[in-house]
């Protein structure tokens, strides 16, 4: 169970962040954006190194950025434990994967819902986690992508056949009901904004999202 931090209340990050904590979040999902490749712009490695040193949760950085290879360290020094990019940047991606691990984090890989699953293929030997997006990056709250579990599906079969040991996570539309759907299509992990930082009760919404 992986929170999305776009959605949380920056002005008191320490409240909503033992709030998660205490929810039963098992990690926090880092939404970066360069304004470039998507068009909205989120924060970049002073915030999370400021979240880093509030909470001892895992710590994600999806990097939606068209460069992402060029802001690696920085990242990793701010203290993510994971940095996630996308198959679509502007960058020699297996390289990029390389260096991810280099630095001591784990290797995510994420696609926009339109990109064809092949893309991912040459990279699956040298990933730890892989990001299915059920909405177009960029901006929190839209509806889910109906095409997301059949593309979760194929990626355990991709597993299974490779023998990896990734995590396939799942990241947008996320509630109790499209939840659902996702594990039982193969999601080891699943994000929630909106849905779930807008709940009264994030213990009970997080109790959801497990079944």
């Amino acid at each position: 169970m992986a929170p999305s931090l776009l959605s949380a209340d920056f002005a008191d990050l320490k409240g909503e962040l033992d709030s998660l904590q205490a929810a039963g979040a098992d990690l926090l999902h880092l939404d970066v954006m360069d304004a470039h490749f998507v068009p909205n712009l989120t924060f970049g490695p002073f915030i999370c190194k400021a979240i880093r040193r509030l909470t001892p949760l895992p710590l994600d950085a999806h990097l939606m950025m068209t460069h992402p290879h060029r802001y690696l360290e920085p990242f990793a020094k701010a203290g993510v434990d994971g940095i996630t990019i996308h198959v679509e940047a502007t960058c020699d991606v297996g390289t990029t994967l390389d260096r991810i691990g280099e630095l001591g984090c784990k290797r995510g890989l994420s696609l926009r819902p339109a990109t064809d699953l092949g893309e991912l293929l040459p990279f699956l030997d040298r990933v730890d986690l892989v990001l299915v997006m059920s909405v177009p990056p960029g901006f929190g709250g839209q509806s889910f992508d109906e095409g997301a579990p059949g593309r979760i599906a194929w990626l355990k079969q991709r597993r299974q056949e490779m023998g990896g040991q990734w995590l396939i996570s799942v990241d947008g539309g996320i509630n109790d009901v499209t939840g659902a759907r996702c594990r039982e299509a193969g999601a080891d992990v699943l994000v929630s904004g909106s849905w779930l930082m807008k709940a009264t009760d994030r213990a009970a919404q997080t109790a959801l999202l497990r079944g």
